[in-house]
């Protein structure tokens, strides 16, 4: 019998079914529940912000569904896992789509990569998809994870962070961005655990059993 339940927020604009899938491959005593019901995700113990496509459009539906309020809620009062868009979303402000308003959970912008990124002398391809090691800062969501695992990125935007403390894993592609960022019980990536082979299951089953402490 299950005694705690992780609610991944359904707001149309998330790879719900991998997340799910992944979530619950790794879960222990712990159901894993698609909702958009506010109630269902008041009474979760743990939350899950996902994200894929554009933050115009994700930010228009977070605000419509009332998704914005009970994320404020989440973050004051259990551990809440933001996922690729869901990081972006959390930030003060996207460049994406002319420019756009986010949550404000973390203080920073999310840039373009730009049309014209080199490495080297060579010229990077837009967006960043694919395999690429995160530069792990000490954090209990890490445990058991080597540093600079290699973990699955899809994003043309990256998250420029304002306060660097925040910043609880580093990436770099033609230029450095966050990878990760937490800040209390709330802890966000960039990258898809749910598709990157162990060291993202590890990650998931970390979140799960987090009580949300530093």
């Amino acid at each position: 019998m299950t005694s705690k339940l992780c609610a991944v927020i359904d707001y149309g604009m998330g790879n719900l079914h991998s997340a799910h899938g992944a979530l619950q491959a790794v879960a222990q005593d712990t159901r894993v529940l698609v909702t958009s019901d506010p109630e269902v995700i008041r009474s979760a113990d743990h939350v899950v912000l996902p994200g894929v496509g554009a933050i115009r459009d994700c930010m228009a539906e977070i605000r419509r569904q009332g998704i914005d309020q009970v994320v404020e809620e989440a973050r004051r009062t259990k551990p809440l896992l933001g996922i690729c868009v869901g990081l972006q979303a959390m930030m003060d402000r996207s460049e994406e789509n002319g420019g756009v308003d986010c949550l404000g959970l973390f203080p920073g912008q999310v840039r373009f990569f730009g049309n014209d990124l080199v490495e080297n002398g060579e010229k990077l391809k837009v967006p960043h998809m694919g395999w690429n090691q995160v530069k792990q800062v000490a954090h209990p969501l890490w445990r058991g994870i080597a540093d600079n695992s290699r973990f699955y990125f899809v994003h043309s935007y990256y998250v420029q962070a304002q306060r660097p403390e925040q910043v609880k894993g580093h990436g770099h592609y033609g230029v450095d961005f966050a990878a990760a960022m937490a800040e209390n019980n709330v802890f966000a990536v960039q990258f898809h655990p749910e598709k990157s082979h162990n060291a993202g299951l590890a990650l998931l089953k970390n979140f799960l059993d987090w009580n949300g402490q530093a």
